[in-house]
């Protein structure tokens, strides 16, 4: 049996776990299960998936690492199912897994690579855990960054995508304290053959006039931003202890589109969060269509051990569902707008291997049979079907 890894949560942990298929790919008969934490139900899913994987490999060797491993350790390391937990900081260390180092990766079998240039984050935001499970900022150094992205290249990948649990601090802990831009400057200056570059999640707070200029400016800088927003209510952000405030991502977002009006806005949203009162949803729904926000992730708000939020007055547990089912659904109208205005349209879309596709500013379309999964193709779609362009 091959090492299987299960990943769940955030696209930092999809990276990790690509690289922990490299570095265990001789560790014998072992699943792991690389776990989230971010929310009550993440660490649900955390427990579903051990006890399916265990199911479905019960000889196997069974290990969870991942933050749900640093917050929940005494919990998951007394369930029956697991045999082992590897530290989150120690997960791409070969020492920790007793086997030798990672050797290069075989020639890949996807087109779109994730690039983990930073981990763990210095903020304190009031209902968050990832510092527990990912410690103090920490940054690639730029050579090394570059070396990886040279490897992906390598094996024919056409789009990178920088990921980190604060990909905007990136740099912070570096001589000389970089700012992000200077990065991705330094990633398409030495890579001319990189046909696309894309950032995750940002913190509007963070991007400063050099990044800015990328993102609005850069071709081969995709249009599409997601952010780390949270709320819309100025009041619900101070008690989050966020940096930013409604009018601040409103600022961002319209000097985007005043340079790049094709740009896709993506955001972060907590649904109930303690103390939110009605007006205050009404403006966690209303900064939905002010920004247009396209690619929208809604997180109920579940209390997490050990964080400021979880001592502040709670809301309702049905009306946490309620508020979140309607945020959800004005991301949904805003989403079907947006990809009926995008009907008609010349697309550049990055073939997958499952038949779709991703557009520049991460829309899904349908691609047409027998597309070779790694092109770059221009499609002109002719209509929305099941949330797809086709």
């Amino acid at each position: 049996m091959t090492v299987e890894v299960v990943s769940l949560g955030c696209r930092l942990n999809l990276s990790e776990s690509e690289a922990l298929r490299g570095l265990l790919a001789d560790a014998g008969n072992m699943v792991v299960v690389n776990s989230c934490a971010v929310t009550a139900e993440a660490v649900r899913q955390t427990r579903q998936a051990i006890r399916r994987a265990r199911r479905a490999h019960p000889d196997a060797r069974l290990i969870v690492t991942g933050c749900a491993a640093e917050v929940e350790r005494d919990a998951l390391s007394a369930m029956p199912e697991v045999d082992g937990l590897i530290a989150n900081r120690a997960k791409l260390d070969p020492r920790a897994w007793n086997v030798p180092p990672a050797r290069p990766a075989p020639s890949a079998s996807y087109t779109r690579a994730y690039v983990t240039v930073q981990t763990g984050c210095d903020h304190a935001c009031t209902f968050c855990v990832i510092p527990q499970g990912r410690g103090e900022s920490r940054s690639l150094p730029v050579p090394q960054v570059l070396a990886e992205v040279d490897r992906h290249l390598a094996n024919g990948v056409r789009e990178v995508v920088l990921t980190g649990v604060d990909l905007t601090s990136w740099g912070s802990d570096l001589p000389g304290a970089p700012r992000l831009g200077s990065l991705v400057e330094a990633i398409l200056r030495a890579f001319p053959s990189l046909d696309r570059l894309r950032l995750s999640s940002l913190d509007g707070v963070e991007i400063d006039d050099h990044l800015f200029n990328l993102i609005a400016g850069e071709a081969r800088v995709m249009p599409h931003v997601h952010l780390s927003l949270q709320h819309g209510h100025d009041l619900a952000l101070k008690r989050m202890k966020r940096r930013h405030s409604r009018a601040d991502a409103l600022s961002l977002v319209s000097r985007l589109r005043d340079r790049r009006p094709e740009i896709a806005i993506g955001a972060d949203l907590i649904a109930g969060f303690p103390t939110e009162d009605e007006a205050m949803h009404r403006a966690n729904l209303s900064i939905i269509g002010e920004l247009g926000v396209v690619h929208g992730h809604v997180f109920p708000y579940s209390p997490r051990p050990g964080t400021p939020a979880a001592r502040m007055p709670q809301v309702a547990p049905q009306a946490i569902r309620q508020r979140a089912a309607e945020l959800r659904t004005a991301v949904t109208a805003q989403r079907t707008a947006w990809l009926a205005s995008l009907v008609g349209k010349s697309l550049k879309v990055l073939a997958e291997r499952d038949g779709t596709g991703h557009a520049e500013n991460f829309a899904r379309v349908q691609l047409p049979p027998a597309t070779q999964p790694g092109s770059i193709v221009t499609m002109v779609p002719e209509r929305v079907t099941e949330g797809l362009l086709a």
